[in-house]
């Protein structure tokens, strides 16, 4: 049995899973499983991934289309490691990423570990922006603004327990908010050290920003079931946040 399971949803991703999966198995750290799910792709998606498969890889396709947030459902309910990671099929990790956060969670401090990345295009050389946040990131901190980018997280799901995504908008959020409550002391250790990159790509450049203000105000009155209060000043200090990241 893995120690780490890796979670890759797939769509229409021909151009771009094979670095992703290469960014995998090209880790330092080796006891992992990469469970690769293909939610019914209509390009080449299959033929670029069934010559990685071996006894680390598992690829799982859909009958039809189920969404990002089913699609990592499928997975995680198939991991059977001791933590659990994400890496989205365009999106590339640094090799020594496992080794670093197997080594903090082996540590029994933390039950959530995150880091540093960049973002970048095309070309993984010409990187375009590095996104950070605070070496200790509590469950507080989150409710204002998203701080683990969920190509950088992991978690222990043998003391948090497995935690599904919710077809909602900012899934990977509201997945990260449910971690973080559950976890020791309600904190995670954000290693401050760029351990992947982020693919921009035109739905996350143009990301419609009324659309996820509005996805993100849902998060806190139906999701969370906060006061009309409350979720006035957090989401005044999500956008204040969102400005400051951009800057």
């Amino acid at each position: 049995m893995e120690k780490v399971s890796v979670i890759m949803p797939a769509y229409n991703a021909a151009g771009f899973i094979r670095e992703s999966i290469l960014g995998v198995l090209n880790q330092t750290y080796q006891d992992y499983h990469l469970y690769v799910i293909d939610d019914a792709s209509t390009d080449n998606t299959a033929e670029v991934v069934k010559p990685f498969i071996h006894d680390r890889l598992t690829y799982i396709r859909n009958n039809a289309n189920q969404g990002v947030a089913e699609t990592r459902n499928i997975a995680i309910e198939a991991a059977r490691g001791d933590y659990i990671a994400f890496c989205d099929s365009d999106d590339v990790w640094h090799p020594n990423k496992l080794a670093r956060q197997v080594g903090i969670l082996k540590t029994q401090r933390y039950d959530v570990v995150c880091s540093h990345y960049y973002t970048f295009e095309n070309d993984l050389a010409q990187v375009k922006n590095y996104r950070g946040a605070g070496e200790i990131i509590a469950y507080r901190d989150m409710l204002k603004s998203n701080w683990i980018g969920n190509l950088t997280g992991m978690y222990n799901q043998r003391r948090v327990g497995k935690v599904y995504q919710r077809k909602v908008g900012h899934e990977d959020y509201v997945m990260w908010l449910s971690i973080l409550e559950r976890a020791r002391n309600r904190l995670a250790y954000c290693i401050p050290e760029p351990l992947a990159f982020y693919r921009l790509s035109a739905n996350s450049l143009s990301g419609n920003k009324i659309r996820a203000a509005d996805w993100q105000w849902q998060i806190y009155r139906r999701h969370l079931g906060l006061s009309y209060q409350k979720s006035c000043y957090l989401f005044f200090s999500y956008l204040y946040s969102a400005v400051m990241k951009r800057q």
